[in-house]
């Protein structure tokens, strides 16, 4: 299928797979609160709420969370000597963070918030189903050899690039459970080794991101003990990223962080089917409303999310059907086509897309390593690009003036959220820096 974008000023970078800012014309004031969508901002103190409930037990399934009590947070890092490296230290920028997401413990992603979210909660109303656990009952209980002997019973799947995969493997063999990934052409090999040396069973697909949910998906259909975690479609996962806005939020006042009309905030999110950083985003607008502005960020070869939602259109549109190729090193956010029902959420709320080239994100992870020890994958930095785009660009310019934010740039704060490289291994890594040292202009 073939698809002709409607005229916008970002559209032409677009199809040539240039670096491009693109402004959603249907955002809204107050759009949290669009009667039209199919959630409710109340559910994300609910995910809080469940976060708090599950610590307990996720201290005994993940020793390393011991000293956070059982909560799977990150550090906000203030970009300092980085935001010089990047070109960010006038004051035009405002203050620049970091939220390091991409060191997170369990999973070493963003995705240890979504995927061992749904996991733990589909567990625990499992064991209220078969009576291991009583409503309002010690939550580890389900760390008990009953509780385990029924979870080895029953299988969770899901498809992945990657990360997802690595999140919701290493939460279902917790438990217990068998753990089928389903991986995508784009999977990287280190990323499949770490999930069979936890015992998980990865399956290998020749075909994109696309094929290895569906393959996943129907695999769950025919079989009553296989659970799927569905990355298209599930509110479960999008609520367990939502809960990491309050998490923000407090960083952000411990750091003297005001963010009001006159102090806006700026959130840079990369995208791959859009549940993360739907997620985190809808959390944001459910905490600061429109002074939280929301930009998902995506490689130029893939955009999934701004090819559709550039589109208009009521059916998913994939960047195959504007002629763009899928092909990046981001294998995060190697996504032809986003969540249709991400879509809907974001579309009153989200206030724009900018994409990136790859070869820009090897040399943020350079920057980010070798000035302030921020250890990311290529995926992860693709933010960066953010405040640039906004202060500098037409398009920025623009949403800068129909947002009533001229003049009050020195006064907002920028956060860059990272969303994976704990876990990478060395060897990988070295490849990634000399990769970005090749790009920078080192004296």
């Amino acid at each position: 299928m073939s698809v002709q974008l409607p005229n916008d000023p970002a559209r032409d970078d677009v199809l040539a797979g240039r670096p491009a800012l693109w402004l959603n014309p249907a955002l809204k004031v107050n759009g949290i609160a669009d009667p039209s969508l199919p959630i409710r901002a109340s559910q994300v103190k609910e995910a809080e709420q469940n976060w708090k409930l599950l610590a307990p037990l996720l201290q005994i399934c993940f020793p390393e969370l011991t000293e956070s009590k059982g909560l799977i947070q990150s550090k906000l890092i203030e970009a300092t000597s980085l935001r010089k490296a990047v070109g960010y230290e006038a004051a035009e920028y405002g203050r620049v963070f970091v939220k390091a997401d991409g060191d997170l413990p369990v999973a070493g992603s963003i995705k240890a918030r979504g995927g061992v979210y749904e996991v733990f909660m589909y567990a625990k109303q499992m064991a209220e189903k078969r009576g291991i656990l009583t409503p309002g009952g010690d939550i580890t209980v389900l760390a008990s050899t009953q509780a385990r002997a029924l979870f080895a019973q029953h299988t969770i799947a899901v498809g992945s690039t990657g990360n997802l995969g690595l999140s919701v493997g290493i939460a279902a063999r917790a438990l217990g459970f068998r753990a089928v990934v389903h991986m995508s052409s784009d999977a990287k090999q280190w990323k499949v080794e770490r999930l069979t040396r936890l015992g998980v069973e990865v399956v290998q697909h020749k075909a994109d991101y696309t094929t290895a949910v569906e393959c996943a998906r129907i695999d769950a259909e025919g079989d009553p003990t296989i659970y799927f975690v569905d990355d298209e479609r599930s509110e479960m996962l999008f609520f367990g990223y939502s809960a990491a806005a309050s998490e923000l939020a407090g960083q952000l006042e411990a750091a003297g962080v005001t963010v009001d009309e006159e102090h806006p905030l700026f959130i840079y999110l990369p995208c791959g089917i859009g549940g993360a950083p739907g997620g985190a985003a809808y959390g944001l607008k459910a905490i600061f409303g429109d002074a939280a502005h929301a930009f998902f960020v995506e490689p130029v070869q893939s955009p999934c999310a701004l090819v559709h939602m550039m589109s208009g259109s009521k059916e998913l549109i994939s960047v195959y059907d504007v002629g763009l190729t899928n092909r990046t090193e981001a294998d995060g956010m190697a996504v032809a086509r986003m969540s249709a029902f991400v879509a809907d959420v974001m579309k009153p709320m989200l206030s724009g897309i900018f994409t990136v080239a790859d070869d820009d994100l090897f040399r943020w992870l350079w920057m980010a390593e070798t000035t302030q020890s921020i250890r990311l994958e290529p995926s992860a930095t693709a933010g960066f690009a953010g405040p640039e785009f906004i202060v500098k660009s037409t398009q920025g310019r623009a949403y800068q003036e129909a947002q009533g934010l001229t003049g009050k740039l020195a006064q907002a704060t920028h956060v860059i959220w990272t969303t994976g490289g704990a876990f990478v291994p060395e060897d990988q890594f070295k490849k990634f820096m000399d990769r970005g040292a090749s790009l920078v202009n080192v004296d």
